[in-house]
């Protein structure tokens, strides 16, 4: 179905037929016509199947009509996850809306002064696409109004929350006007996306487009599996090497790995850029206008790119580092076969992240096949996430089916407890000078000929004198521990003799200057006389030196 039969204005038709654009997607042919009727809409769309178009044409249709209230704020508000993605639907806004009497667009990023963006403000506005962050400052700020806004668009909504922006999404929901047309586009509508849909629209249409099999084929992909980092990086260097090789993108994990690896590639003697968040917005313009150009044969970037590069050029996309998500998987090969064209997709791929291909193999549906490069095959096998055949898991032999117990030792006959040697006579304790029969109480029986019962009933309590508390207490066995005869602790003879030895103690160790020497009888003791002097000093003597 053409543009013309889905009710647009005859300006903004002008403007899409001068775009090039003649035959509309299945997700322009459902969006557009809901969206003129007002109604909210949750569509479900995968990357380059014309979304942009199918939000924005019926968005800036509303702008012909006179706006209720008077303000200089936007009309309409676009939100996307990163900046390149919101240049791109900038650029797209004014070239539908070119033809429309005094249409004026903003675009409201991180990484751009702050100057522009308020002068663009300062002016009546239609259609303002920012990034959650940066238009948070501007709202906090007091620099942009809502009061006029009639429709907000959350695209790639998905990757947005994915990104942590999902309580700056509810902020700026809750300064926009209750009456607006809500337009959420996403890869997903199921889990957090729902929930977050759910509590922004009202009565909403759903409209789902299934994926187009036709991308499956205009796209090869290829997996390489590398032993180690120097043989991802000999990969690396033999694919940008080959003939058919014009523009590649280079993904990988970290912002860290983006610039050393573009360093790298400059050193080998290829044109290449880096593009991370850490960017300011106009190095990454630069970056991507050397890319578009030509003057850039490659661009290392990590997934901040993976969305909103449209490049013609880009014949290969090279996955350096595998995706955490399978669906940033999908966005990232998405930048070469676009338009029709064709394009080729090779992934890296450790020994131990088969787990990865599997996962984005069962969420895109197909099988990627296994290539290698003459000269550089891996010389390991990639783990397949189970043990070999043949061989335990673990160092320790089973001996049976899940069903049986452990056996520890192979013993035929049950444990002994009592066929133990002495403590002091054990291979253990032999050097260490602890033996049974310098104990205090060795009269008590070797441990293999006494029976075993609790092992605090006979254990030593302190010094010699002590006596163990045995009391009235039953060994293993039914045999009862027989006490001490000659000593009595509960007798009051007993603890007096014990007092006057402590404080006979107590006394020796307090006389001065033979602290340490026990067999000194102890001296009464004086303050007022100091033997030393030959006179009289008064104060406290003892462990100070004058």
């Amino acid at each position: 179905m053409s543009f013309s039969e889905l009710g647009l204005d005859p300006l903004i038709l002008k403007s899409v037929l001068a775009a090039g654009y003649e035959t509309a997607t299945p997700v322009q042919l459902q969006a557009i016509p809901a969206a003129l009727t007002g109604r909210d809409l949750l569509v479900s769309s995968h990357t380059g199947s014309g979304k942009t178009a199918a939000f924005l044409l019926p968005s800036i249709q509303r702008l012909e009509a006179e706006p209720t209230v008077k303000s200089m704020g936007p009309r309409v508000l676009v939100l996307t996850p990163t900046r390149e993605l919101a240049l791109q639907v900038e650029k797209s806004a004014m070239k539908y809306g070119k033809d429309l009497r005094r249409f004026r667009t903003a675009c409201l990023v991180g990484g751009s002064p702050y100057g522009l963006q308020l002068k663009r403000l300062s002016q009546p506005v239609d259609v303002v696409v920012a990034t959650p962050g940066r238009l948070i400052d501007h709202l906090e700020r007091g620099k942009i109004d809502f009061s006029r806004l009639e429709v907000l668009v959350l695209d790639e909504a998905d990757r947005m929350l994915d990104m942590g922006f999902v309580d700056d999404i509810k902020a700026i929901a809750a300064r926009c006007p209750e009456a607006r047309q809500t337009l959420l586009f996403s890869a997903t509508l199921d889990g957090v996306v729902g929930n977050l849909a759910r509590e922004l629209t009202r009565d909403a249409q759903r409209i789902e487009i299934e994926a187009v099999p036709v991308q499956e084929a205009m796209i090869e992909q290829r997996l390489l599996f590398a032993d180690n980092m120097d043989h991802k990086n000999r990969l690396l260097d033999a694919l940008l090497r080959g003939v058919d090789m014009t523009q590649a993108i280079v993904f990988t994990s970290t912002k860290r790995s983006t610039e050393e690896i573009s360093d790298l590639l400059a050193d080998s003697g290829f044109a290449s850029d880096a593009l991370h968040g850490d960017m300011q917005q106009g190095q990454r313009n630069r970056a991507l206008q050397r890319l578009r150009e030509g003057r850039t044969k490659v661009l290392v970037a990590t997934d901040v790119a993976a969305r909103g590069i449209d490049v013609a050029g880009i014949s290969h996309v090279i996955n350096f580092d595998l995706p955490r998500q399978a669906e940033d998987y999908v966005h990232r090969i998405g930048r070469t076969g676009r338009a029709g064209r064709t394009g080729i997709a090779v992934s890296f791929a450790g020994m131990r992240e088969v787990g990865l291909v599997r996962n984005i193999e069962r969420y895109t549906g197909n099988r990627i096949e296994v290539h290698t490069l003459p000269g550089l095959e891996p010389t390991q096998k990639p783990g397949s996430g189970r043990p070999p055949a043949g061989r335990p898991s673990s160092g320790r032999p089973r001996s049976g089916g899940f069903g049986e117990k452990r056996s520890f030792g192979d013993r035929s006959e049950p444990r002994s407890y009592g066929d133990r040697p002495p403590r002091g006579d054990s291979r253990d304790n032999r050097d260490r000078g602890y033996r049974a029969d310098a104990r205090p109480g060795g009269d008590r029986p070797a441990r293999g000929d006494a029976p075993r019962g609790n092992r605090f009933d006979n254990a030593v309590r302190g010094p010699s004198d002590v006596p163990r508390m045995t009391g009235n207490t039953v060994a293993y066995g039914g045999t009862a521990a027989a006490p001490r005869a000659e000593v009595d602790g509960n007798s009051v003879e007993y603890w007096e003799k014990r007092e006057r030895e402590a404080k006979a103690k107590a006394a020796s160790l307090r006389a001065y200057g033979d602290r340490g020497n026990s067999t000194r009888p102890a001296q009464p003791r004086s303050f007022g006389k100091d033997n030393r002097g030959g006179g009289n000093r008064v104060g406290v003597r003892g462990r100070f030196k004058d």
